[in-house]
């Protein structure tokens, strides 16, 4: 949520950058700002001056009535009674035009950095950088669900008789394998100098709606039948969430968090569910990080962040690129984001394993996140995120990279303590 100054101040620029994010539609939220703010500035000031007024007059009553002026005394008693009256009115109109204010500027998306590429969707996203070279070997890699069965390690029909499409059975050294890469990313992170955290899988309203927008939350939120909570689509929610309406003093700057959880999403929308593989699911587990710092140490933090999921998947011989999403690929409440994408020896391409976001000060003004500085001023912080690792997406690469010509599947170097000193994994068909 963008700051209410710089929209009364320059609303142009606001409407610049919606269309910057092609979201023409959301053009007519600013001048209706506008127009509420106003009449929300103007309820207010007449409520104050009349409050004023009310307890000048007020206190002429009990003068009147001891000099015996009970008429005059009685005149005011009803001027009051109006006042209150318009008070009274003038408070609702108060409280009617917040919310139409809130409902609209919670819509309006956050203004994007200046260094995003214009584009209207993720076909415009610019290349970064390479890391590692992308491998196609000579024979042939079956897709990623034919590998996981010839270890026995997935069963889909199974679950989609339990669950329906979108879930999955990981079993035996799969799901073992699963398990290794997030205790291996968990330590990673502890090791750049995070903190663990396992965060609660379920949130209130609230800080949904300070963590994401409307339409994101739509396409992604499973919501609990009956009660104000919902399953988080990513630990980055709960995370947050946990400075909601915080105060946090300046020397303790920033927070650093690496969270585990399973995510729960409806994936609503053009990607759909895949009836075949585990690439785009309802249930999948993460390790996610997140950031909450001064403004000024932001874009450093955003340089850490996405260069820590390049390391980690280098150090698991995977192959990735980083790519700088464009401003139409971007969710309402981000300045700028890239994603980490591995290569896929089978597609002869890369796909999205991570994304890395820099959201300002967005998140922090919706659930009033603020920073104490030494002098006691107050100033809203900034907030980050970004995927440590996220299987069984991050098996799909970790499988075809390390596949061999005769079915088995390299343990790298780095992954093997989790794996209780395994090499190599060796299929059963």
């Amino acid at each position: 949520m963008i700051d209410i100054k710089v929209l009364r101040e320059n609303p142009e620029a606001v409407k610049e950058n919606i269309k910057k994010k092609f979201q023409d539609a959301k053009l007519p939220l600013v001048d209706e700002v506008i127009e509420f703010d106003e009449r929300l500035r103007s309820a207010k000031q007449e409520g104050d001056d009349l409050r004023a007024e009310k307890n000048t007059v007020s206190k002429q009553i009990g003068a009147l009535m001891q000099q015996g002026k009970k008429d005059e005394a009685n005149e005011i008693k009803e001027k009051v009674s109006k006042i209150s009256a318009r008070i009274k009115e003038l408070e609702e109109e108060e409280a009617k035009c917040e919310e139409e204010v809130r409902s609209r500027m919670l819509r309006i998306p956050n203004f994007i950095d200046d260094s995003v590429p214009i584009g209207k969707d993720d076909s415009c996203n610019v290349e970064i950088e390479k890391f590692g070279e992308p491998v196609v070997p000579e024979f042939e890699i079956p897709y990623h669900t034919e590998i996981m069965e010839r270890f026995d390690g997935i069963d889909m029909d199974a679950a989609g008789k339990v669950a329906g499409n979108g879930f999955y059975y990981l079993m035996g050294d799969i799901a073992r394998l699963h398990s290794a890469v997030l205790s291996y990313a968990r330590d990673f992170m502890i090791n750049k100098g995070f903190t663990y955290v396992i965060p609660p899988y379920m949130i209130h309203s609230a800080v949904v709606n300070g963590v994401m927008s409307f339409d994101e939350m739509d396409a992604m939120m499973y919501k609990i039948e009956g009660e104000d909570l919902y399953l988080i689509g990513t630990s980055e929610h709960s995370m947050i969430g946990k400075f909601i309406d915080t105060i946090n003093d300046e020397e303790n700057m920033p927070y650093t968090y690496t969270s585990y959880s399973p995510c729960f999403r409806k994936e609503k929308g053009a990607h759909g569910i895949e009836e075949r593989g585990v690439y785009r699911i309802h249930q999948f587990e993460k390790q996610e990080m997140i950031v909450v710092c001064e403004p000024e140490e932001a874009w450093d933090w955003y340089n850490k962040l996405w260069s820590y999921t390049v390391e980690l998947f280098r150090s698991l011989d995977v192959p990735v690129r980083t790519l700088e999403c464009c401003s139409g690929d971007l969710a309402d409440l981000k300045v700028k984001s890239c994603d980490v994408e591995a290569w896929s020896p089978r597609q002869k391409k890369y796909f999205e394993v991570g994304s890395c976001s820099n959201l300002g000060d967005a998140q922090a003004r919706r659930l009033k996140i603020r920073v104490r500085d030494k002098e006691g001023n107050k100033h809203f912080a900034n907030t980050l995120n970004n995927t440590v690792v996220a299987p069984p997406r991050m098996l799909i690469a970790f499988l075809e990279n390390n596949l061999n010509a005769d079915g088995s599947v390299n343990i790298p170097v780095a992954l093997r303590p989790y794996m209780g000193g395994v090499e190599k994994l060796v299929p059963k068909h």
